[in-house]
C-alpha cells in the first residue's frame, strides 16, 4: 500500500514516527511531506525519516493562509504522482483536502476540541476522524475513538525508555531536584485571547526557592531575563528530561500530557482546557489551572510537589497504562484498514494489548 503522511508541527513527527517505521517494515511505501515549523525538520532528520519540505514557516495569520495554500498545492502535485491509498495527518486540513481531490482515503487524528478553524476546514473532507475516547465533541459516523492520548503513540513503555545520559547533556546531576518549565508562543489560531503563566520570572524564582534547578523550554525566544535557563539539549532529548524531572510546569497541553503519561507530576497553566487534560487529571498525574487565579494556584501546586517526598506517581502511571493503549498500534491498524476499505472497530477495548 502507499501512504502519505503530512507533518506541520514537531508533535506530528513524534506521533507518526513509530507508525512510519512499522508500516515500512510491513512492506508499505510511506511518503512524508513537511512544512517547516519550529524543530519539526530537525526531528525528522534526527529520527532519520525521509521527507520533503513543501513550504516554509508562517509568522502571522495572513502569512499562515499563504503558506497553507502553498503547502496544499504542492502536496496535491506530489501526491498525484504517488497515487496513495491513504493520506493522513494530525488536524489534517491539507491531508483531507488533497485526499478528497485524489479520491484517496483521508484519515485524520486529532485531540484539540477548541481548534475550531482546523476542525471546520478538515473534518468535513475526511473519511475517518480518530479521536481519544475523552474527546468532548461528537464528530458523527466518521469518528473512531480509542482509549489513549496522542502522547502514548511515542511515550508508551513499549515505545520509549528514558535515557539517563540526557541529564548529563542538560547539566543536571542524577540526584538533583529539577523542574522543567514550558512556555508557549501563543501564536496558534486557537490561542487567540487566552493565556497561561502571568509572570514566568516569578515561577522560576519560586521553584528555585523550593530547591529545584529550573530548565526552560520555550516556543520561540524565551523572555530575555530567563534566556540563561533555556535548554540547549537536542529537541529529541526533551522526553528523557520530562521522565526524570520532579515536576513539569507549563502552558503547553502537549508537554503537560507528555510528562503525565511518563509518570511525572504535571502542572498545566492555561485558560483553555481539553478533554485529555481533564482525563489525565482523573489519574492524579496532571493538575490543570484555567481560572483567573491560575498563576498563583499553579505556583503553589508546583512548589508543594517539589517540597514533597511522595512516591505515588509511579502507581498512578501504572493504573493509567492498564487502562490506555499503545496508540501507535492503533494508528497502524487504522490506516491499513482504511487502505483496504474496511473500518477498524469502533471503539476498541480499553486495554493495553501488550
Amino acid at each position: 500500500m502507499r501512504f502519505v503522511v503530512t507533518i506541520q508541527h514537531p508533535g506530528h513527527v513524534h506521533f507518526f514516527r513509530h507508525a512510519i517505521g512499522e508500516l515500512e517494515s510491513r512492506g508499505h511505501r510511506v511518503h512524508v511531506f513537511a512544512r517547516e515549523n519550529g524543530v519539526a525538520v530537525d526531528l525528522l532528520e534526527a529520527y532519520d525519516i525521509d521527507h520533503e519540505i513543501l513550504a516554509g514557516e508562517a509568522d502571522s495569520m495572513l502569512s499562515l493562509a499563504a503558506v497553507q495554500t502553498t503547502y496544499e498545492t504542492r502536496l496535491l502535485y506530489r501526491a498525484r504522482r504517488i497515487d496513495p491509498d491513504v493520506i493522513t495527518g494530525i488536524g489534517g486540513v491539507a491531508a483531507a483536502h488533497v485526499a478528497t481531490a485524489l479520491r484517496a482515503t483521508g484519515v485524520i487524528f486529532y485531540d484539540t476540541e477548541h481548534a475550531s478553524l482546523i476542525t471546520s476546514l478538515g473534518y468535513p473532507f475526511a473519511d475517518v476522524v480518530c479521536t481519544p475516547s475523552c474527546y468532548r465533541d461528537d464528530v458523527g459516523s466518521k469518528q473512531v475513538t480509542y482509549p489513549g492520548y496522542h502522547e502514548l503513540a511515542y511515550l508508551h513503555p513499549d515505545r520509549f525508555e528514558p535515557d539517563p545520559s540526557a541529564l548529563d547533556v542538560a547539566g543536571v546531576a542524577p540526584d538533583e531536584t529539577f523542574a522543567v518549565v514550558r512556555l508557549s508562543s501563543w501564536n496558534a489560531t486557537h490561542d487567540v485571547g487566552h493565556g497561561g503563566v502571568d509572570d514566568p520570572r516569578e515561577l522560576v524564582d519560586r521553584l528555585e526557592d523550593a530547591g529545584a534547578t529550573v530548565l526552560l523550554t520555550a516556543e520561540g525566544e524565551p523572555p530575555p531575563d530567563l534566556a540563561s535557563y533555556q535548554l540547549t539539549s537536542p529537541a529529541e532529548r526533551l522526553h528523557d528530561l520530562l521522565a526524570y524531572a520532579d515536576v513539569v510546569v507549563g502552558e503547553g497541553a502537549t508537554t503537560a500530557a507528555e510528562a503525565a503519561v511518563l509518570g511525572t507530576p504535571s502542572v498545566y497553566v492555561n485558560s483553555l482546557s481539553l478533554g485529555y487534560t481533564d482525563d489525565l487529571e482523573e489519574y492524579g498525574l496532571l493538575y490543570a489551572y484555567d481560572a483567573d487565579d491560575r498563576h498563583e494556584r499553579a505556583l503553589e501546586r508546583a512548589v508543594s510537589i517539589v517540597e514533597s517526598d511522595s512516591n505515588q506517581w509511579d502507581r498512578r502511571r501504572e493504573r493509567l497504562l492498564e487502562e490506555r493503549i499503545d496508540v501507535t498500534s492503533f494508528v497502524v491498524r487504522t490506516v491499513e484498514s482504511a487502505a483496504h476499505g474496511t473500518n477498524p472497530d469502533r471503539p476498541i477495548p480499553a486495554i493495553n494489548p501488550g
